[in-house]
């Protein structure tokens, strides 16, 4: 945890403040001192000094960082990897900037699916109108006409969005390691049409309206001392709310609210729309998938069935202590949690799951 200079500054003087506060006359008078001293304390330059502008490059050019041939994330000039603490003592700075290239990270692994796997970018919900927030999936060209297999891509939980699997991964590794891209060119080689979900992007982000003042809407007219005492009470709390965000909020960033994506709201609800619109729609014989971590969670909302280990026969419903998907008995073997309706045959099939994983996943 680190302790920001002003943190340091105003501390003590708060506590002060709260020992002498209830004290004597002259306890008091220190309070009026202290007050007073407060108020000659420029907290905007303050602050300044203790924090730089959160005004962060929006290219991989801006940040001096490339993707080698390798796919490894570089420092332009120097050849180093990603560097966190670029500024010491200045944790929430650095992470701010660590977020701001992420966000580019992201764009930039939208454009590798498109460019490099060819596949196309489908905005959801399909019948949105123009001015309601919206999100998106990636295909191939035959996700829905390829007749005989389909492979649908599910990421987990946090800040990664379609196409990703790790974004510290991709920053600290490789795009190999932290992207989905290697599974989706094994898959087009190996003849699958191609679906990538996206379930951690369920809305967009507004700046929040400002709030207008409400006159009194009776019309009568409040007695003049009535009147002045509220609205010394109303100077004092704006001044303290103020003295407040200065301190919370010293660089005055933007207050946003969240439009949440409709009938898509979360991982959950992503997965069923886009199987009732999309997957269910498909001609593919077999479907696959391939969910990491939440991704896992998100897929068991799906009409799923678990073949687990048990001596009953085939298909026998089996009893489960948890609230998961439908289990039935793999007639003692223990095969692989997938939806198809040849069994046997797409087990054959199926390419290995550890043929397809990439490093660090």
């Amino acid at each position: 945890m680190s302790i920001s200079l002003s943190s340091l500054i105003f501390l003590p003087i708060w506590i002060n403040m709260a020992k002498i506060q209830q004290g004597s006359p002259d306890e008091r008078e220190k309070t009026t001192a202290l007050k007073d001293l407060l108020s000659r304390i420029d907290l905007d330059e303050l602050m300044k000094k203790d924090e730089p502008p959160l005004d962060f490059p929006t290219t991989l050019e801006g940040f001096e960082y490339a993707f080698n041939e390798k796919g490894q994330l570089r420092h332009i000039k120097t050849g180093e990897p990603f560097v966190f603490n670029y500024r010491e003592d200045l944790h929430r700075w650095n992470q701010k900037r660590y977020e701001a290239l992420g966000e580019i990270i992201t764009k930039y692994v939208y454009e590798l699916l498109e460019k490099d796997c060819n596949l196309q970018k489908i905005s959801i919900p399909v019948d949105a109108t123009e001015s309601e927030p919206k999100s998106f999936i990636f295909m191939s060209e035959d996700a829905l006409t390829n007749p005989q297999k389909l492979m649908v891509l599910i990421h987990g939980s946090g800040v990664v969005r379609a196409g990703q699997w790790a974004r510290r991964l991709i920053i600290n590794e490789d795009l190999d390691s932290g992207t989905q891209i290697p599974f989706i060119k094994r898959a087009v080689d190996e003849g699958y049409g191609v679906i990538v979900l996206n379930p951690n992007e369920n809305y967009i982000e507004v700046e929040k309206p400002k709030a207008h003042k409400h006159s009194s809407s009776d019309g009568t007219e409040e007695p003049a001392e009535k009147r002045e005492r509220k609205e010394k009470v109303s100077r004092e709390t704006k001044k303290r709310r103020d003295f407040y965000e200065k301190y919370r909020n010293p660089q005055k960033e933007k207050q946003m609210m969240q439009l949440f994506i409709r009938e898509n709201g979360s991982p959950e609800e992503h997965a069923v729309y886009v199987w009732d619109h999309f997957i269910a729609q498909s001609a593919a014989e077999s479907v696959f998938f391939v969910a990491h971590s939440y991704g896992g969670l998100a897929f068991v909302e799906l009409n799923c069935c678990n073949w687990v280990s048990s001596s009953e026969p085939l298909d026998t419903s089996v009893e489960s202590m948890l609230p998961d998907c439908p289990r039935v008995s793999a007639g003692q073997i223990i095969f692989p949690f997938y939806l198809s309706n040849h069994l046997e045959n797409s087990l054959r099939k199926m390419p290995s799951i550890s043929q397809l994983l990439p490093r660090g996943v």
